[in-house]
């Protein structure tokens, strides 16, 4: 087990009701906040009601950011500076998924720095300071909420790159399992794959295999992930199950399911964001395609022992092989891709794919070369 520093200083409200309590710690921040959400579902789920009178309440003032995509994009990130700054925002509200909060995070580090915010996905800046975020949750998947990394995808350039900084971290993040129960099937698959991706990249990439107590916690979310999915999908109403989902995917990231792993990568990621950079399909989604693959390829490259051993704590297999199959078994039963040909992608465009992953992998400073990359991709046709 590696010597490890954790640090994580967000403050969560978890459970019913709990998103009207936002608004006296937004107001602790300040006095007016730049209110970023998505597509409009929250007006229809009664959030977005819950949060605006909640603000108002404590003399929380609001200028609204709506419109951010799935997978949020540079200038839709760059508008909402520009928005912060004109209204002079001294906080920030996020309410919705990983995108929503994502974005947040990027107008906070973006509307107290000088520069573009693209330095900060580039690696041209550190994040030295941001607006103070708060954030309601109503899409459990990317673990943003208890965090300090962010996503943002450049459409002019299709790079999917991500930032991160302490100050991101949300100050407090309310988890009310309430908010998801009208979630569409796909998202509720997506956000299961999402959470399982964040859980088996430290797993299986370590260089220390020997942290028992972290790959307990690692086998116990998993099971709890898989389990409320299965819930969730059997009765859409089922709170309990919401509410499992919704703290397993937050814990999923929030740095413990890492602890004591030595040398581990987001290969996995590294290669979904291209394929979510050049088609804009769902991140979950391409994970689903991504993780088989790349489990064929570890098998060959690393051997079999880390498959069985999460096989059998999890999916109750014996075999390496046997642990793929139940992988690609339970992104089936939730609805999600497995194959590139499953969503649309051709496998013509495995050079293209490959070559955008690489630039995220020489960033992230991993050792792959893309003809390696290109022969996982092959596994997914």
């Amino acid at each position: 087990m590696q010597n490890f520093t954790f640090l994580n200083p967000v403050k969560i409200m978890f459970g019913k009701g709990v998103v009207a309590k936002l608004g006296p710690e937004a107001a602790k921040a300040g006095k007016k906040a730049l209110f970023v959400y998505g597509g409009g579902s929250i007006k229809k789920n009664g959030v977005y009601d819950a949060i605006t009178a909640a603000l108002a309440k404590e003399g929380v003032a609001v200028v609204e950011h709506s419109g951010v995509k799935p997978n949020p994009v540079l200038s839709h990130v760059r508008g909402g500076i520009k928005k912060a700054r004109e209204s002079n925002c001294d906080l920030i509200v996020a309410v919705g998924g990983g995108s929503v909060i994502d974005e947040a995070k990027a107008i906070a580090a973006g509307a107290k720095y000088g520069g573009d915010v693209w330095d900060f996905f580039c690696g041209k800046a550190k994040i030295g300071e941001a607006l103070p975020l708060f954030t309601a949750l109503t899409l459990p998947a990317t673990g943003s909420e208890m965090n300090s990394g962010c996503v943002v995808t450049n459409e002019e350039t299709a790079q999917k790159f991500s930032a991160q900084g302490v100050p991101l971290f949300p100050r407090v993040s309310a988890l009310d399992p309430e908010t998801t129960l009208t979630l569409p099937r796909a998202q509720v698959a997506n956000g299961a794959v999402d959470a399982i991706a964040h859980i088996i990249e430290g797993y299986f990439t370590t260089t220390d295999a020997d942290a028992a107590v972290t790959d307990e916690l690692v086998h116990a979310l998993a099971r709890s992930v898989i389990a409320s999915t299965e819930r969730i999908l059997k009765d859409p109403s089922d709170y309990s199950a919401r509410a499992s989902m919704m703290w397993s995917a937050t814990l999923a990231l929030n740095g413990l399911a890492t602890c004591g792993y030595g040398g581990m990568t987001f290969i996995n990621h590294a290669i979904e964001h291209s394929l979510s950079a050049l088609y804009d399909i769902a991140h979950g989604a391409g994970l689903a395609i991504v993780m088989p693959a790349w489990f064929k390829h570890h098998l060959e490259t690393a051997g079999p022992a880390r498959l069985q051993k999460f096989g059998a704590a999890v999916f109750g297999t014996k075999t390496a092989e046997e642990t793929i199959k139940a992988f690609e078994d339970f992104f089936r039963k939730a609805g999600a891709p497995v194959r590139l040909s499953e969503a649309g992608i051709p496998a013509a465009d495995i050079p293209r794919i490959a070559e955008n992953a690489m630039g995220l992998i020489r960033l992230w400073g991993m050792k792959h070369e893309q003809p390696e990359i290109e022969k996982i991709l092959e596994k997914a046709k």
